[in-house]
């Protein structure tokens, strides 16, 4: 009875966990998973509250194998090699299935620790993040793991929940409970998807109601909740992503009020580092070679806010901010590199053009001999025509000069050269 809700209300089977169906469904890839015995890695990424926990358990279940707990942001070196310590024992003759939440705060070398026994088999993992696990798990890890994205769940599957939740709650104070449709429609809504905030704000509703021979949760009652609910942004939680989605997109927009007001919502949640990277990826995705001098400058402010912290740290990243706001926008090196890796993609390569080869020979058969590399120094203006793209592909155009201003000045000097 001391356990919060959500645990209590916990599913023990697939068809009861709320939302989801992109990848619980029948057929579905994730659901496969849960009904065979046989788990490979994986990791599972999305916003607090929304099953990510819940759908390990019933894996571990499914397959009888006991699950290992980590939370990464408490959990050393020491508790990973305590868990390591027990394979081969009875206990875990069949390998060791590690859930490991919050994954992102483990750092490089507690993920390679993980990694020899992942590659051997040892350890099967089952990792979970609120943030894009591309950015913050270790790449051979990822490699070795399917990514499964789990979405934020819709009021009318937090409705679901609290509609089971209330006939719990009902059999353990052994009388019944009473709550109008409208007060469960508004509390479904402001959980916005996260199902451990709404059970927790439906039991302090249970708490505070009226109690006589049934409990009533008046509607009153529920408007207070909300609102002593709705006044802070938590970074675990539900506005995570769209916090975030907003920060950098008011810099896109070049809409400096809005940029810092969303950067002070972050550091109001402690989110340096989310503030941080969604700054350096801005002022090189959005501002790019319109102002390429903007990198540098946003790094040093990233390294200085990171160096002082919380609350000084605020000072360098609004100076950047507003920088990366105000400054004329290129995305001309993003489109550059999306359009090269698409091509790398779908297989689309060549041989080395010979003349860029690191060799020193030929074989007996070759055509040319030589490398017959040409030395642009060597030229005039340090520039000289030659074949640098692989045959198949050596008339293609990635980058195109964008209107700003600097590029334009690129463009006209290497027409000018190259002409």
């Amino acid at each position: 009875m001391n356990s919060p809700l959500a645990d209590r209300l916990r599913p023990e089977k697939i068809e009861d966990v709320a939302g989801q169906r992109h990848l619980l469904s029948q057929g579905k890839i994730l659901r496969r998973i849960v009904d065979t015995k046989t788990i490979p890695n994986l990791i599972f990424y999305g916003p607090s509250g929304v099953g990510k926990t819940t759908v390990a358990n019933i894996i571990a279940k499914n397959c009888g194998k006991k699950l290992h707990y980590l939370n990464a942001t408490t959990a050393s070196t020491a508790d990973i090699k305590e868990i390591i310590s027990s394979i081969g024992t009875i206990e875990a003759s069949d390998g060791i299935l590690l859930y490991l939440d919050e994954i992102q705060y483990f750092n490089k070398k507690q993920q390679q620790i993980l990694l020899s026994y992942i590659e051997n088999g040892d350890i099967t993992l089952i990792a979970s993040t609120t943030e894009n696990p591309y950015f913050y798990v270790y790449s051979a890890i990822l490699s070795r793991s399917t990514v499964f994205e789990f979405k934020t769940l819709s009021s009318d599957d937090i409705k679901t929940v609290i509609e089971r939740a209330v006939g719990i709650l009902s059999k353990e104070k052994g009388k019944p409970i009473e709550i109008s449709e409208t007060s469960k429609k508004k509390m479904s809504s402001a959980a916005a998807g996260d199902v451990r905030k709404a059970l927790n704000m439906l039991e302090l509703s249970v708490m505070t109601g009226e109690d006589g021979e049934k409990i009533l949760i008046s509607d009153s009652t529920v408007e207070e909740i909300l609102s002593s609910n709705a006044v802070r942004y938590d970074r675990e939680g539900d506005q995570h992503y769209d916090i975030i989605s907003a920060y950098q997109k008011s810099m896109r927009g070049s809409d400096p009020d809005a940029a810092v007001y969303y950067l002070g919502r972050l550091l109001a949640a402690g989110d340096l580092p989310s503030a941080c990277r969604r700054l350096l990826v801005c002022a090189n995705e959005d501002v790019g070679l319109a102002y390429p001098q903007i990198i540098p400058i946003v790094k040093a402010a990233v390294d200085t806010a990171m160096m002082v912290g919380l609350p000084e740290a605020r000072i360098p990243l609004a100076n950047a901010v507003i920088l990366v706001a105000t400054s004329p926008k290129s995305n001309s090196a993003y489109n550059a590199i999306n359009s090269a890796m698409l091509d790398i993609e779908r297989g689309i390569s060549g041989d080395i053009p010979r003349q860029l080869q690191n060799k020193h020979f030929d074989s007996a058969d070759a055509e040319i001999k030589g490398q017959n590399y040409k030395y642009p120094h060597d030229y005039p203006n340090h520039y000289v025509n030659q074949q640098y793209l692989p045959d198949n592909i050596k008339n293609k155009k990635y980058y195109s000069f964008g209107d700003n201003k600097t590029e334009q000045k690129y463009e006209e000097y290497w027409k000018k050269i190259k002409n």
